[in-house]
């Protein structure tokens, strides 16, 4: 039997997820809804796509979460001609007693923290070589498996206009990345708060807020938080409800999906709701976690079909209706004990 967190270690469990989330908000201002959803990705060890604009924040965010956890941290500016070996690294020649030797020289995947900056710009055959490392936590090379550093994340971003040379993400690494979330625009107000605090844009100065001590402390407290039978059955009738070969599917998902969410797109929902759940100081996860972050966890992970595409139908909107139609609770079938 599974062992729920006390009060005190849910408490303790906020506190840490509370310094992280002010170092965020102190440099992305008027973005709390972006900030929980990236801070919760982390706590569920799972990688980040964040796609907007430029100018947004979206590079600052990661460069943040990185330098507040005091992680590891390597910048790759994603290109066209940029190769899988400039990413995992590769073997160079050295000199050892007198002889000449292949030696592995890591490439910069080898962070705790790797932000892939506009990652749809690099080719299919750079970006597949992301695939090993975000689900295993290592590389091969040449027939030679290293391990990466871990906790490892993959904090990517891509802008969604200027697509001219650049290269959709295969359904298959996007099923990899446990949020895809939008980047908002700001407000007017916001807007105005930056341009009387923040010379020429630039962010304050942070401080580490978490140790490696007490990062692995704030992993055992989201794993410590108890997933209900009921909350499960929850999200597994959320992920069916995405196959549009069901019988019961909505009409909008048998007329428009192509392709239904992975069993992963389940467990990513389980894990995110369990930093949800700690986020907001509870032992236990609730329906109301589930669907603060089913949105960003299933929605990129639904292929449509050509024809909704052309229409102007998007996935996050059919997720959302699926949010508004699919009970928390399951409906009893007739004549079953109760």
């Amino acid at each position: 039997m599974t062992t729920m967190l006390t009060a005190a270690q849910v408490l303790r469990g906020k506190e840490l997820l509370d310094r992280v989330r002010s170092g965020c908000n102190a440099v992305l201002l008027g973005q709390q809804e972006l900030v929980d959803l990236s801070v919760i990705a982390l706590c569920a060890r799972g990688h980040l796509l964040l796609e907007g604009l430029p100018g947004l924040g979206k590079t600052e965010l990661v460069k943040a979460l990185g330098r507040l956890l005091g992680l590891s941290f390597r910048r790759v500016q994603f290109t066209p001609d940029l190769l899988p070996g400039d990413i995992t690294g590769g073997p160079i020649l050295q000199e050892r007693g007198g002889e000449r030797q292949l030696v592995f020289s890591p490439g910069p995947l080898f962070a705790n923290v790797v932000l892939a900056d506009e990652i749809n710009r690099a080719s299919p055959k750079t970006q597949s070589a992301l695939l090993e490392a975000m689900q295993e936590r290592n590389v091969t090379v040449l027939g030679q498996t290293h391990a990466l550093p871990l906790p490892f994340f993959v904090l990517a971003t891509q802008n969604p206009i200027e697509l001219e040379g650049t290269y959709p993400l295969p359904e298959a690494q996007l099923d990899r990345f446990l949020f895809k979330v939008e980047v908002p625009g700001v407000s007017a107000d916001v807007m105005t708060q930056i341009l009387t605090s923040r010379r020429r844009g630039q962010a304050p100065a942070l401080e580490v807020a978490l140790t490696a001590k007490e990062i692995d402390e704030l992993f055992a407290f989201v794993d410590g938080i108890f997933l209900p039978q009921a909350v499960a059955n929850y999200i597994a009738r959320l992920v069916a409800a995405t196959h549009p070969q069901r019988s019961d599917s909505l009409a909008a998902v048998q007329k428009n999906v192509r392709f239904g969410a992975s069993p992963r797109a389940a467990i990513a929902i389980g894990e995110a709701a369990r930093a949800a759940a700690l986020l907001a100081g509870r032992p236990n996860v609730d329906f109301a976690d589930v669907q603060r972050v089913a949105l960003p966890a299933l929605a990129h992970r639904v292929v449509l079909q050509h024809a909704a595409v052309v229409n102007g139908i998007t996935s996050a909107k059919l997720v959302q209706d699926l949010l508004e139609t699919v009970p928390a609770v399951a409906k009893a079938l007739p004549g079953a004990v109760q």
